[in-house]
């Protein structure tokens, strides 16, 4: 047999391993910005320095999406093992920057500098990560298991997204303010520093899917062809992207800076609410995965989307006219379930938009210009508008329209786009195993 010996474990680990540390190392940055101003881009005004070091929280999506398209090419012309062992490995250098960065008062204008090149490092790796890294796992998954096997990568996500919670929780709830700004921030960077040698090595040691090794390894990949023959998945792989990642920064990303600034909660309140929600939401990401193998992706993100969309302002105007920890964590915890009801299919449905040729290609130019666009500077975006407007329901006008825009795109999303992945049996061992990952998990009710 020419196909694939790997379990269906190491296939996940290793396509999602590098999602966590992208999120754990974004995330932690995004959450200690308000300490990390204070060291690198000092300002007499604190809301100029808020706004700066937010600015460099998303001065790495500048680089993203023309990273992302390189990446996604080499993923598709050369191999997705190749292209993700690349990534992690720029990954570890942008985290180990930080993580070792002199601050201003040491160095001067080099320390901004430095972090500034952090961060590109680390766009340019997220950049390659999500195409390459959906593709190597949607390819490795049988076709009745699809919608189960991509919300890992999403899980992956929630994975990154509540290590960064917790470590931001323990940090404001065991270290002084003082500690803090004087050396305690680097310690989430530094244990970020231990993830990336796994991962290259699990990387290195697996092998391509064989779906890409009989359908894409070295076919012509073209962008003009994506543009010509894929306008409508284009679109529609633009806007769910979009929307799930507005999702992700104002609600994960944004709320800690909302909570403490505009509504004035203590530091550790928002991080305690996080861990809780973010719980919620990794445990119900691959409980809905399945489910859309079962009753179809686009039932169950129209209606998350929808409810989203309801829920909305009556959630914000309540939290701002009672900010407590509680209310806080009520909300929070409404939006986990409704934010893993969407990103739980997301994962396979951008996937199956695409031919294996050109499927990592073409998930890294929606995601990644979708994240750039509307994604990294949103936390700077908010901050200036709130400041600006003295608007406390900003998050939410900002929020609505685009869940609009997500459920207007699934009325352009045909299921059966699935066709484009093959829906026969693969040599890949790990189809063979999998009634081992999860027992009578049943079968798609998609037709092919």
């Amino acid at each position: 047999m020419s196909g694939n010996k790997e379990t269906p474990w190491k296939a996940v680990v290793a396509s999602t391993i590098g999602n966590a540390l992208e999120w754990y190392d974004f995330l932690i940055y995004g959450y200690l910005s308000i300490i990390i101003a204070k060291q690198f881009v000092p300002a007499h005004d604190p809301v100029n320095s808020m706004l700066l070091t937010t600015a460099t929280f998303g001065i790495g999506f500048v680089v993203r999406p023309i990273a992302g398209i390189a990446i996604g090419i080499y993923a598709d012309r050369v191999g997705r093992k190749a292209a993700l062992s690349f990534v992690i490995l720029l990954m570890f250098v942008s985290t180990a920057m930080l993580a070792f960065a002199p601050t201003y008062n040491q160095v001067g204008i080099l320390a901004p500098i430095i972090v500034v090149g952090s961060r590109i490092l680390q766009g340019i790796s997220v950049g390659g990560e999500f195409g390459s890294a959906t593709a190597l796992l949607i390819e490795y998954a049988p076709p009745h298991r699809r919608g189960f096997y991509g919300s890992w990568q999403m899980f992956a996500q929630s994975i990154g997204v509540f290590l960064a919670t917790l470590m931001g929780a323990l940090l404001t709830s065991v270290f002084t303010a003082e500690a803090l700004a004087s050396w305690a921030w680097r310690i989430p960077f530094m244990v970020g520093l231990l993830i990336g040698p796994i991962g290259f090595y699990i990387r290195r040691n697996i092998r391509e899917p064989d779906v890409f090794l009989k359908e894409a390894r070295g076919k012509k990949v073209s962008i003009a062809e994506i543009f010509r023959r894929y306008p409508a998945e284009l679109f529609v792989s633009f806007a769910l992207s979009v929307v799930t990642n507005i999702m992700v920064y104002v609600l994960i990303a944004y709320l800690p800076i909302y909570a403490s600034q505009t509504l004035k909660t203590s530091l550790n309140a928002p991080f305690m609410v996080l861990t809780a929600a973010l719980l919620v939401r990794m445990t119900l990401v691959p409980y809905f995965g399945d489910l859309s193998d079962k009753i179809g992706r686009k039932r169950i993100m129209a209606v998350a989307l929808t409810l989203f969309a309801l829920v909305i302002y009556p959630a914000f105007i309540w939290l701002t006219k009672h900010p407590s920890t509680s209310s806080l964590m009520i909300i929070e915890l409404v939006f986990a379930v409704l934010m893993a009801a969407t990103i739980g299919p997301v994962s396979t449905t951008l996937a199956e938009l695409f031919p294996t040729h050109l499927r990592s290609t073409g998930l890294s130019l929606t995601y990644n210009f979708a994240a750039s666009v509307f994604g990294g500077f949103t936390p700077f975006l908010l901050t200036w508008l709130v400041a600006k407007t003295g608007d406390k329901l900003m998050p939410a006008h900002y929020l609505v329209g685009f869940l609009i825009l997500g459920v207007i795109s699934l009325r352009f999303y045909k299921e059966s786009d699935g066709n484009l992945l093959p829906t026969g049996h693969q040599d890949n061992d790990c189809y063979a195993k999998d009634v081992d990952l999860v027992p009578d998990a049943g079968r798609s009710a998609r037709k092919a």
